[in-house]
């Protein structure tokens, strides 16, 4: 039997593109999948549109309370019965390969504890706008290695939908963090990765949403001292972890950088808002 994948999406009123996402995980060339839904009391017709679906691979939970960002995304998780989970927002999608391919990757290297691919970057009508590219090299790699060098410069993990992992490396980490409520996910990826060894995939495998009303594109609008803020707690809980250490020059250059980061995305967004 071919191990089953827990494909789960985390949803707060995702009516407007929850439907392609959905879409997208159920075409999916490997078949061995679960589709996991939790809703967290959306205001619009998202559990409607989830519930038009007739897959027997679907599973729709309704969260009785609003668990907010990072307790319905660990929600979603803790409600997967697969070997293998890959998270992914109702906003994004996956291409057909996706899971047959990452999954490859990791039945083949049973060592590695996180899977990732390059993203297209896609407009809110889900045409190719970009490219995000990972770790420059492609294969097996040391994942503390990797994790350090993203700490410094930039996260080369990039969006949940991105990522597949095996059960075991979420049951280690713990889940998502709530003391990070916008890098929850840079924040897993890197302790997954400091278990062990990460496998980069460089074909593009999925496709991230940009959007100027999304969590990660509101706060970069309004709130970019947040944003640096929450960087900076972040450099300190993996300092303090032990698995990767940065000295006071390469936090400052990680800062800067994270800074600059900031400044381009918030110039990107803009381009992106004049287009339409």
């Amino acid at each position: 039997m071919k191990p089953l994948v827990s494909v789960c999406i985390p949803a707060y009123n995702s009516a407007r593109y929850i439907g392609a996402t959905i879409e997208s995980v159920l075409r999916q060339r490997y078949e061995n999948l679960e589709l996991v839904v939790v809703d967290d009391c959306s205001g619009d017709n998202t559990v409607e549109i989830v519930d038009s679906f007739r897959d027997p691979r679907l599973r729709l939970v309704k969260n009785e309370k609003n668990l907010g960002m990072t307790g319905n995304w660990n929600k979603c998780l803790a409600e997967a019965g697969g070997d293998y989970i890959k998270l992914i927002c109702a906003d994004d999608v996956l291409y057909e390969d996706s899971i047959e391919k990452e999954l490859g990757a990791l039945l083949s290297h049973p060592e590695v504890t996180l899977v990732m691919s390059d993203t297209a970057l896609i407009d809110e009508n889900g045409r190719r706008t970009g490219r995000f590219k990972r770790y420059p090299k492609s294969g097996l790699l040391d994942g503390r290695m990797v994790a350090k060098r993203a700490l410094i410069f930039k996260s080369f993990f990039g969006a949940p939908c991105n990522t597949l992992f095996p059960r075991s490396s979420y049951e280690q980490t713990g889940g998502f963090d709530p003391q990070f409520p916008y890098i929850l996910d840079f924040d897993l990826w890197l302790r997954m990765a400091c278990l062990g060894k990460i496998y980069v995939i460089h074909e593009e495998l999925n496709g991230f949403r940009v959007r100027n009303d999304s969590n990660t594109g509101s706060l970069i609008n309004s709130g970019r001292k947040t944003y640096n803020d929450e960087h900076r707690r972040l450099l300190e809980k993996h300092n303090s972890l032990g698995a990767v250490h940065l000295n006071r020059f390469e936090r400052a250059v990680s800062m800067l950088i994270r800074h600059a980061r900031n400044e381009l995305i918030q110039v990107y967004l803009w381009v992106n808002a004049r287009k339409k």
